[in-house]
């Protein structure tokens, strides 16, 4: 068997899963971001990718297989040929018909749900593919956790109404369950921020680990989970009373940094108004500077910012472009002075029009209603004291702010705090976001023309070796659950000169076989210490030694995980073993 197992990790990996899979000889870097599956590597995709199916096929679902290359038409239609980015491979083959290497699938099976699917008696219906897909990292790192051609899973579903996609969703959400249980694995699901995909709920299926790159936030009381990008938490409240201040405005000389300006006020940052300019990029080159205003003991979450905004992405604006907007950096605020009679001299007049100096505003909820702020007065080196947003109600506001560890939980107050996740499954609550512009139709009961209700549901199947393995291992290397480990067992012969050795070792390799064991045998020519450390870096489950105990009628069971020996008869062994991975 092919299995070329490495002393040395590659230059590049860092992470436990990259090294032990390619030291393993599971996998081979061809390119950047793209790996050869040897047969190691080929034998738990392929047990991994059949527990997914089992699950998928016992839930109802129906699984197809689309095209790897997908018309840029389609993605055109459904407004993300622009939004996706240059993760998204684009092309033209020799007639200049433009395609797209597919980083997901929703376009191409609403397309084929289009054709076939007519009327609500066909309905609901939930086609997945278990296939390649491509997305053009920028900077692809972590082995299989962060490669650019990768095996995913995608399903998505079908549905009269929103009801109906609800209770499909659910069903999912019961069905990865059983999935990742199934592979032995410590995951959380989680709240989190539907992105490119679009569409109003989603959750995220997060492997726990040190390594991931992720953060989780979860609650010490509750099983309350979320993506840090779509996290919430109780209603923080005040630290300290308010400061006792006339709406008016006060010279800050210099003075703009949050922490500085609590100083110079001697107030807790929670009632000063932090404000963060960003440009905000949308769709065919577009973008505006937007001013995003929170508390100042709070930090922006860019997620929810540019979700506010519709954005594609965030970037930061210059000092330069700052002020040629007609902007005052470091003393910017959702307030601005105007000569008033019917207000005090130098007190702020409130605008709640989007229009401060022309550029967008969105105000962080926990402003909402607040009383005696201090905030810029988009003049130099001055603010306002004692502001009241209260007025500001009807402006622009949204969740803003990052859940910061110690912050209450939403649904049972107790403390929240960050933990390390890997994503392996993320499933959307979709709606009409691509039938509608792909004008995907059924007829309902009264014979009307209605766009299906989707839901859409993913796996990272090849994620899933990594996954494991960051959860699974020690320092000699991998330990596979034996659900997915490429072989449940090794049966390695210490010394295959000796005649008694390899007949006993064929013998214990035949008996596991008849009795439904996945057993490799090690008769290979090497050194018994070699083959041990080979057993160790692979991470069989159970290793069947046959050495010099054999002339005691003995073998040595060795567990990969604990690495506990046990001397037994060969018949104890071949029971315990068969037994132990059942």
């Amino acid at each position: 068997m092919l299995i070329p197992t490495l002393k040395e990790a590659p230059k590049d990996a860092v992470l436990p899963s990259h090294i032990f899979l390619v030291r393993g000889g599971f996998i081979y870097q061809v390119a950047s971001g793209v790996y050869d599956f040897l047969p190691l590597g080929k034998r738990v995709l392929d047990k991994v990718r059949a527990i997914v199916k089992e699950e998928l096929d016992r839930a109802g679902c129906q699984e197809v297989q689309l095209g790897f290359v997908t018309p840029a038409q389609l993605w055109r239609k459904s407004g993300r040929y622009e939004k996706y980015g240059a993760e998204l491979l684009r092309f033209k083959d020799r007639k200049e018909n433009e395609f797209v290497l597919g980083p997901t699938h929703e376009e191409m099976m609403v397309e084929l749900a289009k054709q076939f699917v007519n009327s609500y008696k066909q309905l609901p219906l939930n086609l997945y593919q278990i296939n390649l897909k491509f997305r053009d990292e920028a900077r692809p790192r972590f082995g299989l956790m962060r490669g650019r051609e990768f095996l995913m899973k995608d399903g998505y579903s079908f549905h009269a109404d929103e009801e109906d996609m609800v209770r499909e969703f659910n069903h999912m959400e019961t069905t990865y369950r059983r999935i990742f249980e199934r592979m032995g694995l410590d995951f959380r699901v989680v709240e989190a921020d539907s992105g490119a995909i679009g569409g109003e709920g989603s959750k995220e299926f997060m492997v726990l680990a040190d390594s991931g790159e992720d953060t989780i936030v979860v609650c010490e009381g509750c099983d309350y989970a979320a993506n840090i990008e779509a996290a919430k938490r109780a209603e923080p409240t005040p630290p300290e009373e308010a400061p006792e201040a006339d709406p008016n405005r006060f010279h800050t000389p210099g003075i703009s940094a949050i922490e500085d300006l609590a100083t110079f006020f001697f107030v807790d940052p929670w009632f000063l108004v932090k404000t963060v300019a960003k440009r905000a990029l949308y769709d065919e080159g577009k973008s505006e500077i937007v001013l995003f205003f929170l508390r100042g003991s709070d930090t922006l979450q860019e997620v929810k910012a540019a979700n506010a905004v519709g954005a594609n992405e965030l970037v930061d604006v210059s000092e330069e472009e700052l002020v040629a907007a007609g902007l005052v950096p470091g003393f910017m605020g959702p307030v601005e002075l105007v000569r008033n009679v019917n207000a005090p001299e130098g007190a702020p007049v409130y605008k709640e029009e989007a229009a401060v100096h022309g550029v967008t505003m969105v105000l962080d909820e926990g402003l909402r209603g607040a009383q005696k702020m201090i905030c810029g007065a988009n003049e130099k080196d001055y603010h306002y004291v004692g502001v009241n947003l209260a007025v500001l109600n009807d402006a622009r506001f949204a969740d803003l702010a990052q859940v910061q560890e110690g912050d209450a939980c939403p649904r049972c107050g107790a403390k929240l705090r960050y933990t390390k996740g890997i994503e392996v499954g993320h499933i959307f609550q979709l709606g009409t976001r691509y039938s509608e512009p792909l004008e995907a139709t059924f007829l309902d009961q009264n014979g009307k023309a209605r766009p299906f209700v989707m839901g859409t549901y993913g796996i990272g199947v090849s994620r899933l070796l990594a996954a494991v393995v960051e959860q699974n291992h020690d320092e000699k290397g991998a330990i596979w659950p034996a659900s997915v480990a490429p072989f449940e067992a090794v049966v390695v012969v210490g010394n295959v000169k000796d005649e008694a050795q390899r007949e006993a070792g064929e013998k214990i390799y035949e008996a596991l076989r008849q009795k439904g064991v996945d057993v490799l045998l090690d008769d290979r020519p090497e050194r018994f210490g070699f083959k041990m450390k080979d057993f160790e870096l692979i991470g069989f489950p159970y290793a069947v030694v046959v050495g010099k105990k054999l002339s005691e009628g003995k073998v040595e069971l060795v567990c990969r995980k604990s690495l506990a020996r046990e001397d037994l008869s060969l018949e104890e062994a071949v029971a315990k073993v068969a037994e132990s991975v059942r």
